[in-house]
């Protein structure tokens, strides 16, 4: 029997428990493949993840092979496969972006740590807890043994809420859009690309497009998609970033016949830092990520994807110390 170990951090809360229930329904492996999901939270929440456990059993999938719930991640990140980092402490009110990477990056250089004893060089790693892309630059640091290659920043919900707000302009099926990309980091400062994008293989409808409409409201809608479904929902999104979990893990795994968007720390032909995870064009395919190099950028773009750069080299500066720990 074939057997994959994904591991689940923050498995106690609302995005997991999406993710969970996702990926154990979908077809993400092939059939023979079965599936151990491990469950990592603090020990508060480990009646909670008993709950959950009954909840998956009574589903009866038939790819399921073992659910461990712990609060050991000793235990939870031995020999798995895939790790997804979802669990993270949450911006609450008040509190400043310096305070948040800082408070995150002592939990994810804890659990790097352990994660760099308790896995092999071929283990893949999602980040998804916030601020994901500097997150994966300390997890990049203290897990030393794994490539870096293997390391990835959730930023598919970001094209996603891209292709959607376009495809709701253009009244298009979002599987008609192409090629449209979100560089940079997982933040109001991201910039979602529209230059190289295609409906229905063509670029005519993106050219029609008012420059204002792109710029004054399909940019900053998408930047800023989180706080707008919090301020109509009063929580933050959980079932759409479990949807981009999905998606990432599955192009990782299956690959994309389109450009897709994650954050990745490479050299690259657009003068960004190397020393950053930052979300480019990409190509994916046998499990090999590859920059889409050497793309034309108008200058009104390229401030854009420096800005955003710019925000992330600042997030660097902001955990420096705890990258010499």
């Amino acid at each position: 029997m074939k057997k994959v170990i994904i591991t689940i951090t923050g498995a106690a809360g609302n995005i997991a428990y999406s993710l969970i229930f996702r990926i154990l329904s979908g077809n993400i492996f092939p059939a023979d493949i079965k599936i151990q999901i491990n469950l990592l939270d603090i020990a508060e929440s480990l009646p909670i993840l008993k709950g959950v456990k009954y909840e998956i059993e009574d589903c009866a999938f038939p790819n399921l092979d073992n659910i461990i719930t712990t609060d050991d991640p000793g235990l939870a990140f031995t020999d798995s496969d895939y790790i997804l980092l979802v669990g993270a402490k949450p911006r609450f009110k008040g509190m400043q972006r310096a305070d948040l990477l800082l408070d995150n990056a002592n939990i994810f250089q804890k659990q790097a740590k352990i994660i760099n004893e308790c896995v092999d060089k071929n283990t893949k790693i999602i980040v998804v807890g916030n601020p994901a892309n500097t997150n994966a630059l300390i997890v990049q640091y203290f897990a030393s043994n794994i490539p870096s290659d293997n390391i990835t920043s959730l930023m598919k919900l970001d094209q996603n809420r891209a292709k959607s707000i376009l495809g709701n302009k253009l009244n298009k099926s979002v599987t008609e859009v192409s090629q449209l990309v979100v560089w940079g980091n997982h933040s109001a400062t991201q910039f979602p690309d529209l230059n190289h994008a295609n409906v229905s293989n063509s670029n005519e409808a993106i050219l029609s497009l008012d420059a204002d409409w792109v710029n004054d409201v399909f940019i900053p809608r998408v930047q800023k998609r989180g706080a707008e479904i919090i301020q109509h929902r009063g929580k933050s999104s959980a079932a759409s970033a479990a949807s981009a979990i999905y998606d990432h893990l599955n192009i990782l795994i299956n690959g994309s016949n389109d450009w897709e968007s994650m954050g990745i720390m490479r050299d690259n032909t657009y003068g960004i830092s190397n020393e950053i995870f930052f979300s480019f064009p990409l190509k994916i395919s046998n499990s090999n990520i590859s920059i889409i190099n050497e793309l034309a950028i108008s200058d009104e773009s390229m401030k854009y994807i420096k800005d955003t750069e710019k925000e992330l080299l600042t997030e660097r500066d902001i955990i420096k110390d705890i990258l010499k720990n």
